[in-house]
Formats: structure tokens, sequence, C-alpha cells
């Protein structure tokens, strides 16, 4: 085999900093291994603070203004996929998704020869795990599955049955991923190197880790009965509707890197695969986040809405033929640069036109190389916030366009409504320093506006998903 095998997995809603911590607190977890088996990137940025832009650059190797995948056009289209260029280049590409954003129905099946969604008992059956995510009120779902119902009605039935009471069973879809891929690795591994690529949704809200490990990483004098009463709806807090403490959001922290220790546990029963089969040393591990996550944080819950650290600092950490053991390189790196990445570990061409840079030859990257990220509309909108919950908050206050540009240690956010912040990154981004340092904040300002410059102008065209265009993003937390 001339090209290795590619594995990229995604650990959705994957801080940085939490799981550095769980390394360290575990130095024997699969995550904490592989970082003394591989490189590992910890200043690694994410380019969007949420699933569906997010996986559009990772898949595209573009920003999100680009391959324009964002709140108001919910479609991921780009043209060509990573997928695509893979497979033109002798790769055969599977998919297995635990997050519905991350499906056909959105455009992110392009590419690959097959595609498991794990809400779906019957992958050729109709795929009902998009009524859920668009589709508000039970008349709305009940019609939607109504006009969705053709084909076999037995597979359609069991999709139907699974993907709404039975699929959340063990966890989030990790336990079922791997046993699709243990099913079907023999086949996988043929004459043609193999790009799988996963999403993990562990440790998505709602949090619900096994109680073993929930005991494991609660607070001092936490027990299971309160973990279990805290609110986990992440608007109720953002609106005010509901007032959380402290201890609250402590609980929370501990629910959150319990998902992500199990999560550690599958991800080394899926590496035990490659194992068996005596490829593992001809297969490249890259695991990173989408985003990350706030716990409280800046007055938050969930990942909209912001561009700070929390979101957008993500784990990555690459293993496998041609990258050095335990080596770590400090060096600002971007969701844009996993296709770049990919492509040339795959020995196929990199699309001209593609702004990131490929990490098999990271040394290269300057250390003061700028890092852009971007949030082009609010997710949910702010009418939506309003008609579904108790306002007490001032809501409004999140309709805006946020756009952030990284250099060095600074940090410079600013949003359509003329909000503007600037961070030292060394400091945290608990204050902002735009009064202290305006010849800072200046020079950054100027430069990501002329970054913008240079972008084409945001698509907001409503995406026809299905034929209802209410939408109501109940299966992950989502509204709209």
């Amino acid at each position: 085999m001339n090209s290795p095998n590619i594995v990229l997995i995604v650990m959705d809603t994957a801080r940085a900093d939490t799981v550095n911590l769980l390394n360290e607190q575990t130095p024997m977890s699969e995550l904490a291994q592989l970082t003394h088996d591989g490189v590992t990137f910890p200043m690694a940025h994410a380019n969007a603070p949420w699933t569906l832009p997010s996986h559009g650059t990772i898949f595209s190797g573009h920003y999100p203004s680009v391959h324009q995948s964002h709140a108001a056009r919910k479609l991921f289209d780009h043209e060509p996929t990573l997928a695509q260029l893979l497979r033109q280049n002798g790769y055969r590409t599977v998919a297995v998704s635990n997050n519905t954003w991350i499906s056909g129905e959105f455009g992110f099946d392009r590419g690959f020869d097959e595609f498991y969604a794990t809400w779906q008992l019957f992958q050729d059956g109709v795929d009902f795990g998009d009524i859920a995510q668009t589709e508000s009120g039970t008349f709305n779902q009940i019609q939607s599955i109504a006009q969705k119902f053709t084909g076999n009605p037995i597979k359609n039935l069991a999709n139907l049955i699974y993907g709404r009471f039975l699929r959340k069973r063990d966890d989030d879809g990790a336990k079922r991923t791997n046993s699709i891929v243990s099913d079907h690795i023999g086949e996988w591994l043929s004459d043609e190197p193999l790009f799988l690529f996963i999403n993990y949704l562990e440790p998505h809200l709602e949090y619900h880790p096994p109680d073993r490990l929930t005991k494991q990483y609660l607070p001092d004098g936490a027990t299971l009965a309160e973990a279990k009463r805290v609110n986990q709806d992440a608007w109720k807090y953002i609106t005010g509707e509901v007032e959380m403490t402290q201890r609250d959001f402590a609980i929370l922290r501990g629910l959150y890197r319990a998902e992500l220790a199990y999560l550690d546990g599958r991800i080394a029963e899926l590496r035990s695969q490659f194992e068996k089969r005596g490829v593992a040393e001809e297969t490249v591990f890259i695991i990173t986040g989408d985003h990350g996550e706030n716990i409280g944080e800046h007055g938050l819950m969930d990942h909209q809405y912001s561009l700070h650290e929390t979101l957008l600092n993500v784990p990555l950490l690459i293993s496998g033929p041609n990258f050095p053991d335990d080596e770590i390189v400090e060096k600002p790196v971007g969701l844009v640069d996993i296709a770049p990445t990919i492509l040339e570990i795959g020995d196929a061409p990199v699309p001209e036109d593609a702004p990131g840079h490929s990490l098999v030859s990271a040394e290269s990257i300057p250390d003061d190389r700028l890092l852009f990220a971007e949030y082009l509309a609010p997710q949910p909108d702010i009418e939506t916030l309003q008609s579904q919950y108790n306002c007490t908050n001032d809501v409004h206050t999140y309709d805006r366009r946020l756009r952030s540009v990284i250099q060095n240690e600074w940090k410079y956010i600013h949003g359509s409504d003329g909000s503007e912040w600037l961070f030292n990154l060394e400091d945290g981004e608990s204050k902002t320093h735009i009064g202290q340092y305006p010849e800072k904040k200046d020079h950054l300002a100027a430069v990501l506006d002329s970054w913008i410059d240079e972008l084409p102008e945001t698509n907001s065209e409503v995406a026809s998903m299905s034929e209802s265009t209410e939408q109501r993003l109940e299966d992950l937390g989502y509204l709209q």
C-alpha cells in the first residue's frame, strides 16, 4: 500500500483545555497515549464555533464565508469535498456520523462510498433524522413523517422507532459506531487505502455519561441525584428563564469531563480494531474537535453567540506514519488546515485556492500566522428565542455577526453591531483591552477588515432541506 489509511475522528464539542486536563490526570488514557505516539497542536483553533459551518470547513478546506454553510443557510454544497478528492485518488471513503447535522440531508455525504447514520437502524431506509431538527410542533413533525414514508414500510418504521426511542439507550452513538466499524472493517481494508471519517457526538449537550464516570468527575459532595436535576437547557439559562449557580456549572463541568472520559474509552476500542488487523502502524489517526463549549463562561452555555477560546481552541493530534512521536508543535493552526493535511498524506492534489496549510510540514508555518474565525448568523435567531422562552435577559445583544483574528498572543473580535473586544490570550478573556492598547486594536481591526474585503458576500438564501421551512433543532438542543 503506497498511501496510508487515514482515520479522521471529530470529538463533537471537545474543548482543548478539558482534554488536556484529562490527559494530565489520566496519563494511561487513549488520548494521552496518542499524544506520546504522535504530534500535538495545542494552538489549534476552529474557524467557526458550531457543528455545521465547522464541518463545512473541515470537509472543504475553506472558511465559512467561502463554503457558505452557516445558520442562515443550512446546507453544505461546496465543491470539491475532501472525500471526493480522496476517492478520485484511489481511496475507499467511509463516514459514520452521530450528529444529524452531518448527514446527506445537509450535503455532507458527497464523496463517500458509504455513509452510516447511527440514528438509522437500516441505512437504506428513509432517514427521519432531519425531522427532529427541522420541524417545530407535533403536527408538523407528523406531517413530514407521512410525506417521507415511502419505500420499504417495515424498514422505515424501524428507523423511525429506533431514532425516536432507542438510539440513545447506551450513549449518543459511540457504541453503535464502533459496532459498525467492527462489522465492516474487514471489507473496508481491501486493496484500496481507507479514509474513515467519524463524528462522535459525546460530549455534546445533554451530558449523560455512565454513572461510574459521573461519580468520578463530579465535584466534592455532589450526588448523582443532584447532577440529574441540574438544568441542561442552554436557552433557558441564556434567556434568563432559569438561574444557575457556580455549583450548577461545576456539576455540568464534571459531567462534561465524564463524557470525554467515556469517549476516550470508545476511541481506544476503535483503534484496537486496526491493531487486531495489523494495520495500525500504516494508519494515520487525526483526532480533533469541531468546536468547544461554554459551560457558564462569558454568561453562556452551549456553543453559540460567541468566538471566545472556550469555543475556538480545540484539541488536535496526529499519529501515524511520517509523524514523529511525542512532539508538541507550538504553531498557530486551524481546522482549515485539516483538508490540505489529509490530501497531502493521501498523495492527492490540494486545490490551489485552499487557504490552509498542510500540517505534514507544520514547521514552515510562521509563528505570527493569522488565525480567523467566523460566526455569520445567530443560531437560534433572536425571534425564535423570544417565541420559545420567557426572555428576562436582553437577548438582542446576540443579534450580530462575529469575526475574529488572532496574531501571536493577541485576539480581536468584531461584531456587525459595532461591538469589539481585544484580548491578550496569555491573560485569558475575562476583560477587554480595547482602551488600553488602541494601536494594537487598530492594527488587528485593519487586518481583519482587509481579510473580510477578500471574502464573498454571505449567502443567506433559505436552503430547502424538506418541505417545511420552520425549523426547531430539538435533538441537539438547537432551535430556529
